[in-house]
């Protein structure tokens, strides 16, 4: 009897995690006892609630559940039915701006090593994204459009297999019961919704169904897709979330999952933090019959106190403007974020107003804070409306203007703050690091693609106005000493704008000629101090390429490492781009296929690329503007909104 007391003692810890091993289904009303294996960001607050992201690192947050579950009885075997409920909720610092959302994903691994955050979602990079290799299924909340993944809108549910164009995907909404159709529902509302997803190996059908919290299931799903997903999925596969946004923080109240079963329903719930400005307790006002001269001379003070406050923070707020009170800042959080616009919080002055860093006190996020004139051509309100408009564009190389604000008599304009500064300070100012011809031609695709979208692929065509490595912007006004009579920059106007003042996707072309050959050749368009022959860049190396020696305008910085064909397509696009013919330049969308190497570069001899056509219409004044004209550049950044520059060092 000992002996076999002995034996079952012994095997006994080795019973117990096989049999957890083998589990197949699991419910968490909350998570403080749960068994999940967290990354990046994930944590599980106090009161049990999953947050995967937070509102100031644009970075990571996984959670999956620590045990692999067994989806198929054999290797080569059908993926068996499963069904997952979880309670979420996307909750963004400024409404209704947010980052992108979450995805429910099912993977042969914990963590998605390599993933990337933004608009990859913490799933997958630029090297693995639509590899079948992945074997990886998710379901997306996504509130951002990604147009490079074929998104549909910012407020969307999509399933993805592999990758993150969505196999299928529709508007949020869910089917309400009572009335029998389907209604819209805001993925970042702060409020908790449900989901189920529901895979039905019988018939090969993945379902996704949405409801508000506390709203019974809904009889019809928002998203049907007959799928195999044997032929995606291995035998065993681990379940999680994953959340990679930027300022939204994202939250898992409940999570139930089963594998050949309904997953369970959820209940008791924990709360979800309190959002928004803490109600202040009500000031009550205590008359006294008799007042002392002390006292009279306090209240006195104070009054005058707050009235220098007043006036110190004061704003201009009309009557039009509440339609954008969601996109208005309040100056004394601008003041307080910047120190007060102090010297040395300014990253730069440029032809248009100087731009300061801050950091939001309430949440410590990094901004740009820019101060322009009032004065404008067009009016305030047709302006701010434009800002407003610009706000909402969506693009991997372009950072959003989060906001305005007005003051008396300057507008000041809030955006994302980008730590990287600007492309010029890499290629001139005798920089500390060079790029390499790999991260140049990089940042050429990345420009030329935010442009395909401004022109292109947005809602309505946009301008950019003033493309240089300076100062790439997307909409801004004004005058200063540098800049000519119309928006822009000496040595990237087209002849057309000089003389109509008119900007136009064609002259926005132009300034992108002159970009791709400062980049390549790490000169400014126009040097006053040089010699007359290579004063002006696009004519020196428009003559350089009349004599075959075309690559004797790469930047020595590069020295011989470099790609020969991608340098002469960068140099000769540029010439093509300049051209002093509006007709002959091509459009964005046929740059970024050049660039691509999907359509060849026709030969620039056939299309009357002439040394005597290619003219410039800033010749006039040029001698006055030797002794004026700063041998570097003080602007880091000049606009509303401007090509983010870190995607040099991020891969994109």
């Amino acid at each position: 009897m000992s002996v076999i007391n002995l034996v079952l003692l012994l095997f006994f810890p080795v019973i117990i995690p096989l049999a957890s091993s083998n589990s197949s289904s699991f419910t968490y009303n909350g998570f403080k006892s749960s068994n999940l294996t967290l990354d990046g960001l994930a944590q599980i607050t106090s009161n049990g609630l999953l947050r995967l992201s937070n509102v100031t690192k644009q970075q990571t947050g996984h959670a999956f559940y620590s045990i692999p579950l067994n989806f198929k009885n054999s290797s080569n075997g059908s993926v068996l039915s499963f069904s997952t409920y979880f309670v979420c909720a996307l909750v963004p610092e400024f409404q209704p701006l947010g980052g992108h959302g979450m995805a429910f994903v099912i993977a042969p691994t914990r963590g998605l090593p390599g993933s990337l955050p933004s608009t990859y979602l913490g799933l997958f990079n630029d090297s693995n994204n639509g590899n079948f290799s992945n074997h990886v299924v998710a379901v997306e909340l996504d509130t951002l459009k990604s147009t490079e993944f074929q998104d549909i809108n910012d407020n969307h549910v999509g399933i993805d297999i592999n990758g993150l164009v969505s196999k299928v995907a529709k508007p949020a909404a869910y089917y309400d019961n009572r009335i029998g159709s389907f209604q819209n529902l805001t993925l970042n509302n702060r409020r908790p919704m449900q989901v189920w997803i529901e895979y039905d190996s019988i018939v090969n059908l993945l379902n996704v169904t949405l409801a508000p919290f506390q709203v019974e299931k809904p009889s019809v799903p928002l998203l049907s897709f007959s799928y195999d997903l044997s032929l995606v999925m291995n035998q065993t596969m681990y379940v999680g979330f994953s959340a990679a946004p930027l300022l939204t923080s994202t939250y898992v109240l409940g999570w139930s999952f089963s594998i050949n079963g309904k997953a369970q329903e959820l209940s008791q719930l924990p709360k979800l933090p309190r959002f928004g400005p803490k109600k202040q307790p009500k000031i009550l006002t205590i008359g006294l019959p008799v007042i002392s001269i002390l006292s009279l001379f306090l209240g006195v003070s104070i009054v005058a106190y707050h009235v220098r406050r007043k006036w110190k923070y004061s704003e201009l707020l009309e009557g039009w403007e509440l339609d954008y009170v969601p996109q208005r800042f309040r100056y004394k959080d601008l003041y307080v974020a910047t120190k007060g616009f102090k010297d040395k919080e300014l990253l730069g002055t440029g032809g248009f107003g100087k731009v300061y860093r801050g950091v939001m006190a309430n949440s410590n996020i990094q901004i740009a804070v820019k101060r322009v004139s009032h004065e404008s051509r067009q009016g305030m309100k047709e302006f701010v409306a434009e800002i407003v408009s610009i706000g909402r564009l969506r693009h991997r190389n372009l950072v959003p203007l989060l906001g305005y604000c007005r003051r008396k008599g300057e507008l000041l304009l809030v955006y994302e703050y980008m730590p990287n500064g600007s492309l010029d300070k890499f290629l001139h100012d005798q920089p500390k690091c060079t790029l390499n011809w790999d991260q140049r031609f990089r940042v050429i695709k990345g420009v030329a693609s935010g442009l395909l979208y401004l022109h292109e692929e947005w809602e309505q065509v946009v301008v950019h106005r003033d493309i240089k490595a300076s100062n790439v912007l997307l909409y801004d006004h004004g005058s200063d000493p540098q800049t000519t009579h119309v928006v822009g920059t000496l040595g990237y106007l087209a002849p057309e704008h000089t003389r109509t003042g008119k900007a136009t996707t064609s002259t926005d072309v132009y300034a992108f000629g002159a970009f791709l050959l400062e980049v390549a050749c790490g000169r400014r368009p126009v040097e006053p101090r040089a010699s007359s022959e290579t004063a002006v860049l696009i004519e020196w190396v428009l003559s350089l390429w009349s004599r075959g020696e075309i690559l004797g305008a790469v930047d020595l910085n590069l020295g011989s490492d470099y790609v020969k064909e991608e340098v002469e397509l960068v140099l000769k696009l540029g010439l093509l781009c300049s051209h002093s013919r509006p007709e002959i330049r091509p459009r964005m969308r046929q740059i970024v296929m050049y660039l691509e190497g999907t359509v060849a570069l026709p030969d620039l001899a056939s299309l009357g690329v002439l040394e005597s056509e290619l003219h410039f219409a800033y010749s006039e004044g040029f001698d006055d503007l030797r002794s004026s004209y700063p041998s570097s550049s003080q602007t880091m950044f000049s606009g509303s909104s401007y090509i983010t520059n870190s995607l040099i060092f991020t891969g994109r």
